[in-house]
């Protein structure tokens, strides 16, 4: 199969993703041992003290002891942006030293796709910011994020920021007038917006907004799991009626229970509300959770959908068919 994973924060540790560890939910060699195609990396530039999903402030940050904890370049101790930027840079340092290549482009994909059905355990790495406050408001830093080759871009995290309200924020408010002309500058670009962590009322403004698909890197749906980290469904649906695909979470704030099971209850729950063409995996790997699987034992969520009668077509789709063709749609031709 050809298997995609919407979302990892495996570049905000202090580890060589070229070397396998025990420590960590993942990095290259099992990558391949999972037979993983293709994996977003996100950058987390700034998380606040308390990080619930309830509600959070923005006037604190627990990225920055980590940045200088981990010895990251001075530069990025007190730069949002300079954070987003560096850990682009570890992408392409993984790139130089390892089986992974950096997708920027229809055509970077469509090369990835030939050199794995050529036999190559070679691995596509696509990035995402988590939150697009690294443009620290001046809309110019998204063109220089996307020349160094920034391809997906998340409107908040666990916070309200200059684009407008978090699901987790104090506001509960839409897109402002800087996330609205964010939101066309990507649509520009080729950049494509995710939606995970972003308020209701932002998710339908972006909706009505863009001229491009969106993704929802890593969550649940609200029917099934009643979390607040999860958007309601009829919102979802309106997400996979405009061509959004959502990756399936691994952990109890997505799903409620992590087992595999419960995992694949959750996508058999959103292919019957969304659309078998609209569901993929998004794991958040590294990001913080607790799972009960790592990346090179994704064979048992395969294994769990057999067990619960799912088609192989809908197996396809789901680990990672549906970002493959997500992509090719909407990525940069070039």
């Amino acid at each position: 199969m050809f298997v995609a994973d919407l979302h990892s924060d495996s570049l905000l540790w202090k580890r060589d993703l070229a070397d396998e560890s025990d420590i960590g939910q993942m990095d290259v060699p099992r990558l391949q041992r999972g037979n993983v195609a293709l994996q977003v990396f996100s950058a987390t530039t700034k998380s606040p003290a308390g990080q619930n999903y309830e509600r959070n402030a923005a006037d604190s940050d627990r990225i920055t002891l980590l940045a200088v904890a981990s010895l990251w370049p001075p530069r990025t101790w007190f730069s949002i942006y300079e954070r987003a930027a560096y850990q682009l840079e570890k992408l392409h340092d993984l790139a130089a030293t390892s089986d992974l290549t950096v997708v920027t482009s229809q055509q970077d994909l469509r090369q990835l796709i030939m050199r794995r059905d050529n036999g190559e355990a070679v691995i596509g790495g696509i990035y995402l910011i988590e939150g697009a406050h690294p443009l620290e408001g001046d809309i110019d830093n998204l063109d220089r994020l996307f020349d160094k080759g920034l391809r997906i871009a998340g409107l908040t995290h666990f916070f309200d920021n200059e684009l407008g309200g978090s699901l987790h924020g104090m506001s509960g408010e839409g897109l402002s007038d800087f996330g609205r002309a964010v939101v066309q500058r990507a649509n520009e670009l080729g950049v494509i917006i995710d939606v995970a962590h972003a308020s209701p009322a932002m998710v339908a403004e972006v909706l009505e907004l863009s001229t491009a698909p969106t993704l929802l890197s890593h969550g649940g749906l609200e029917g099934i799991c009643d979390s607040p980290r999860n958007l309601p469904d009829d919102l979802m649906q309106q997400f996979a009626a405009k061509g959004g695909v959502i990756g399936i979470g691994y952990w109890d704030g997505a799903v409620c229970d992590p087992s595999p099971e419960s995992i694949v209850a959750s996508i058999r729950y959103a292919i019957d509300l969304l659309g078998v063409d609209h569901v993929a995996l998004g794991s958040d790997y590294d990001g913080s959770v607790t799972v009960t699987f790592d990346t090179s034992e994704l064979v048992v969520l395969t294994e769990a959908m057999l067990r619960a009668g799912f088609t192989e077509d809908e197996i396809r789709k789901v680990m990672g068919e549906n970002v493959r063709r997500f992509l090719l749609e909407n990525l940069p031709a070039t």
